[in-house]
């Protein structure tokens, strides 16, 4: 065997050259394998035995798998879609139940919170209805009282100088009085305004000048003398001393009923006559005390 003879060109070696038909070979291997795999890469799924050209023909079915394939992927995305709208539709719907709800509490508080209120002012107008119905059948029961004792009682000797009294007319009234001894106080000025008074107005819980009711008229009666009273006929029967009505003097304060729960309270003016706030229909009068007969009488001094 011969050795290779090398060839030295410039101080290099030079490969040795294939032979041209070892190319050549190496050439068609390479195009026939990479063919087979151009033709057999789109029917893999065909079987062996099988010749190339049927391969070949079955591209159609690929193509149709793939469009197969497109269609599913097109519905599946129309039902996530689909899926997606119904559950925002429906936390919609929740988020509208909820806002409903929240405006349903809120005006059902409120009604509530009216209604609280107006049952609070209707029972306050009915607890003052109640007292002023409690003091007007007070007063109603103080006349009827008066009135039953006036038809009732017979004048005896002992009030027989009441009775001349009562007989006198209004102008003489002032002439018994100035012959009376005051009161403790300023009894003359309690008088003198209370006289003053008669022919006002009745209207209850009325403290003047164009109405009274009792104890707004003592109230002021007494005001006017600089004297301070409370303001209801209970609590000015409990004031001062307590004297029968027989040792009564101009300016001491007449009631009917207890003493510190009396209904009514009216100012002596002597002579056995008092000038009292009445009821409605009388008003501001003068009168006998045959006319309704104190339960007692105390003075303020």
């Amino acid at each position: 065997m011969s050795p290779i003879r090398t060839t030295r060109t410039a101080g290099r070696h030079r490969k040795p050259r294939q032979a041209r038909t070892v190319r050549l070979l190496r050439g068609g291997v390479l195009s026939g394998v990479l063919g087979t795999m151009a033709v057999a890469a789109p029917a893999s799924a065909a079987p062996a035995d099988e010749k190339p050209t049927e391969a070949t023909g079955e591209l159609p079915v690929v193509t149709g798998e793939v469009t197969t394939l497109s269609t599913v992927h097109v519905a599946g995305a129309a039902r996530a879609a689909e899926a997606t709208e119904r559950y925002i539709s429906a936390a919609d719907l929740d988020n509208a139940h909820t806002r409903a709800w929240v405006r349903a509490e809120k005006a059902a508080a409120k009604q509530k919170a009216e209604e609280e209120k107006a049952e609070r002012e209707r029972a306050a107008e009915q607890a003052r209805a109640e007292e002023e119905a409690r003091e007007a059948a007070a007063e109603e029961e103080a006349e009827r009282r008066a009135a039953e004792e006036a038809t009732a009682a017979s004048r005896s000797s002992e009030r027989a100088p009441l009775s001349a009294s009562a007989g006198t007319s209004d102008s003489s009234a002032p002439a018994a009085q100035e012959s009376a001894p005051a009161a403790p106080g300023n009894g003359s000025g309690i008088v003198g305004f209370a006289r003053s008074q008669v022919g006002g107005a009745y209207q209850l819980g009325a403290t003047g000048p164009g109405a009274w009711d009792c104890s707004g008229l003592t109230q002021a009666a007494y005001a006017n003398a600089g004297i301070s009273l409370p303001r209801t006929s209970q609590e000015q029967s409990g004031m001062g001393t307590a004297i029968s009505v027989s040792e009564a003097q101009p300016g001491d304060i007449l009631y009917w009923g207890g003493r510190g729960s009396a209904y009514h309270v009216a100012i002596y003016v002597g002579g056995g006559r008092f000038v009292g706030a009445q009821n409605p229909s009388t008003g501001v009068v003068e009168q006998d005390l045959s006319y309704s007969q104190p339960s007692g009488a105390v003075r303020i001094g």
